[in-house]
């Protein structure tokens, strides 16, 4: 009888890389799948394909650096030429990662498709409906930017590191012989490696990105800044000028090129307006529900009640949370499991 086939998602990384271990451990038949998303991605596709030789496993590379380029770069282009701070995972993930996953899945006649990431795809009690639920090792927890994923995507997916820890994978590789045992997570974006956001938004639109005008709570100027991409809600360093007292970016205002600094305590907003739901645990929120959600992929859930007002989900939380920022993902939880996720208007 012939192994099933799952295709991982190995991006070169200490947990895809376990992960593919923990499949081929568990008698699959492993198809390691690594994107080239963007052009300074071969080192991740050359350290894949040396996991995968070390592990005996088929590599293969798929290029949608094209696709990637249109759908994620873009769009975090265009993001914070607006004004706002996007997180592309969520958009990369169903879109890009899990649409490659599924063709792959689909030419090999693989039963699953698997990723490194920490989080568990269980069926919700009162919908049964899959959703991620999070993890015990909430330092890692995932289900953050898997929130988006749909219930096609879920059907087909194993979580391999759902009930480990990061330490526990760490010590696996090194067992193993995994010659990514020791190697960091990565921190920025990955089509940024730099972190320089500016620089990268300026090289792909090649527009000059004009000046500003800083103002106060009243409207008033008090100062000039470099440009809106430089900034995002909540931030207080790198502001270029000293105002006597501490001030915070509140909000951004891309059609007239301002932004308006205030008091930290200006930051804290209870209610919160976001857009293109993605229903997960639920197929629809018809009445208020009492719920927990994260603004962020590192906030902390908070208790919360959810709702729709014209076709947007309405949050409101039961404490005041810091830094709102318009562009990122809302994730709505309850009893760990991702009802929904959206963008913060």
């Amino acid at each position: 009888m012939s192994k099933e086939i799952v295709v991982i998602g190995l991006s070169g990384g200490v947990d895809s890389s376990v992960s593919a271990y923990l499949l081929k451990k568990a008698g699959y038949d492993v198809i390691g799948m690594t994107l080239l998303n963007h052009d300074s991605g071969m080192n991740a596709v050359n350290d894949a394909k040396a996991v995968a030789e070390n592990l005996g496993i088929k590599h293969i590379t798929v290029d949608c650096r094209e696709k990637f380029k249109k759908i994620v770069e873009n769009y975090f282009v265009s993001e914070y030429l607006n004004g706002r701070t996007p997180n592309p995972c969520v958009v990369c993930n169903p879109n890009v990662k899990w649409d490659a996953l599924m063709s792959v899945k689909e030419k090999y006649g693989a039963s699953y498709v698997a990723t490194g990431h920490y989080a568990k795809i269980i069926k919700y009690p009162l919908t049964g409906r899959l959703s991620v639920k999070m993890t015990e090792d909430n330092v890692k927890d995932q289900t953050y930017v898997l929130s988006f994923l749909t219930q096609e995507q879920l059907k087909n997916t194993i979580f391999p590191l759902g009930d480990y820890k990061k330490p526990h994978v760490r010590e696996i590789a090194a067992e193993v012989g995994i010659q990514v045992a020791e190697k960091p997570d990565s921190e920025e974006i990955c089509f940024i490696p730099d972190n320089d956001y500016a620089g990268f938004i300026k090289s792909n639109t090649g527009r000059e990105i004009k000046p500003g005008n800083y103002i106060d709570m009243d409207g008033n100027v008090i100062g000039k800044h470099k440009g809106i991409i430089y900034y995002t809600i909540g931030q207080r360093k790198g502001l270029g000028m000293s105002f006597g007292k501490h001030m915070f970016v509140n909000s951004i205002n891309a059609d007239t090129n301002e932004i308006v600094l205030g008091d930290n305590d200006k930051l804290f907003k209870k209610t919160i307006y976001a857009e293109n739901i993605s229903f997960m645990a639920v197929e629809s929120i018809d009445k208020p529900l009492r719920a927990e959600a994260k603004i962020r992929y590192a906030h902390k859930k908070s208790p919360c009640t959810v709702s729709m007002e014209n076709g947007l989900l309405k949050c409101v939380f039961e404490e005041p949370q810091r830094a709102v920022t318009p562009g990122q993902a809302i994730v709505i939880y309850k009893d760990d499991y991702c009802l929904c996720g959206a963008i913060i208007k």
